[in-house]
């Protein structure tokens, strides 16, 4: 929901900034000069809050608010009033005519963010450009933690991506951290001492700078009372200690809703390829099979038939990896997608153990599994 913001005042210097004050949140910003006007947009819009100036020529903002609250479709509306120094007792007289809150001029956009964000669930707009959107895109993570190894654990286990992990050990820093810069998602101690976890959590939400982050708690195993109380509290998601590094990778590019298919898959002239890695445990696989249908389908509608099922890098195979190749077959035969397989002589050599397994044929080479398209003979029995 888009919420409408209308700011009466006959200043158009104080209307540019409260203009300025909203750009980084969705919300539409109507504009009035006078009382007049703003129960006319008032009346027509029906605006979430109205942003409303005392002194203005034609009709004032004391009048404004008195019609306001005589309006049976308007009265609800909640108010904020704007009045200079000398105003405050003004305003403070007025207040049982109904105003929400006021500001006294001049005033800074964080307090009025904040004001009215008080009123209203303020988000803030997503920014392509700084917003990482793919697991490829940078992104920056906050780790609170007071054990150099975990953070230190954290910071060598996703390495490999193109994320920043920043380690804090104290609330205090991490506010001062969230606060020079954004950061995209926070990792928090459970462990901290004095519940310091859950102020932070719920200083963090407080603020509209990180309303919406992503928030994890770090927790050990073991700790059942901590992880309740965090569950209850709103963390977006736990990570047990000790940690998996590939199960925390995973639950963070779903926090920060990343595309993580171009892991997997990749588009060629002639077919789709999905490549599986190294290690792949169910944490993979049931990402990889997030994507699988998708991706086929995409493929089937740009006029592509074929695909290779990639494996060469996988160590081992196991039953959940078996269960997720065949739904990947049936789902290709199903839209008449030609596939093939590749892989390593050790999968070749573990695909005879099992029943379901044992006609897969293995390609050694991408190249190969290409050049099989061309013959009658299917590579997959």
């Amino acid at each position: 929901m888009r919420y409408k913001l209308l700011t009466v005042d006959d200043s158009k210097t104080v209307r540019i900034i409260v203009k300025k004050a909203f750009k980084l949140y969705d919300c539409e910003i109507l504009e009035a000069a006078n009382g007049v006007e703003g129960l006319a947009i008032a009346s027509k819009e029906t605006p979430d809050v109205i942003l409303l100036d005392v002194t203005m020529p034609v009709m004032d903002g004391i009048e404004m608010l008195t019609k306001l609250k005589s309006d049976a479709a308007l009265k609800s509306i909640p108010v904020v009033m704007l009045t200079a120094e000398g105003g405050k007792d003004n305003v403070l007289k007025i207040a049982k005519i109904g105003v929400r809150d006021y500001i006294v001029k001049p005033f800074k956009e964080d307090l009025l963010v904040q004001k009215i964000g008080r009123i209203i669930d303020l988000k803030p707009i997503s920014d392509a450009v700084t917003k990482a959107k793919s697991v490829f895109d940078p992104a920056t993570l906050l780790v609170v933690e007071d054990k150099p190894a975990i953070l230190a654990q954290i910071q060598e286990g996703l390495k490999h991506t193109p994320w920043v992990i920043q380690g804090v050990t104290t609330t205090g820093e991490a506010i001062d951290a969230c606060g020079r810069a954004p950061v995209d998602l926070v990792m928090i101690s459970l462990s901290l001492p004095d519940d310091a976890a859950f102020t932070l959590f719920r200083v963090l939400r407080a603020n509209l700078k990180t309303k919406y982050t992503p928030i994890f708690g770090l927790v050990v195993k073991t700790d059942a009372l901590a992880q309740q109380q965090a569950q209850q509290v709103g963390f977006t998601a736990l990570a047990t200690k000790p940690l998996d590094l590939s199960e925390l990778e995973a639950k963070i590019a779903r926090a920060m809703n990343l595309d993580t298919s171009e892991r997997y898959f990749r588009t060629e002239p002639d077919v789709l390829v999905m490549k599986l890695p190294e290690n792949c445990g169910a944490t993979v696989v049931n990402e990889v099979a997030s994507h699988l249908k998708a991706k086929i389908a995409e493929a089937v509608d740009s006029g592509l038939n074929k695909a290779v099922f990639d494996l060469h890098e996988v160590k081992r195979l196991d039953m959940n990896l078996i269960k997720f190749l065949l739904s990947a077959m049936q789902t290709c035969r199903e839209v008449a997608l030609q596939f093939s397989l590749v892989g390593s002589g050790a999968i070749v050599a573990e695909c005879k153990a099992y029943e379901d397994t044992r006609s897969w044929h293995f390609h050694e080479t991408l190249e190969e599994a290409r050049a099989s398209f061309q013959k009658p003979a299917a590579a997959v029995a």
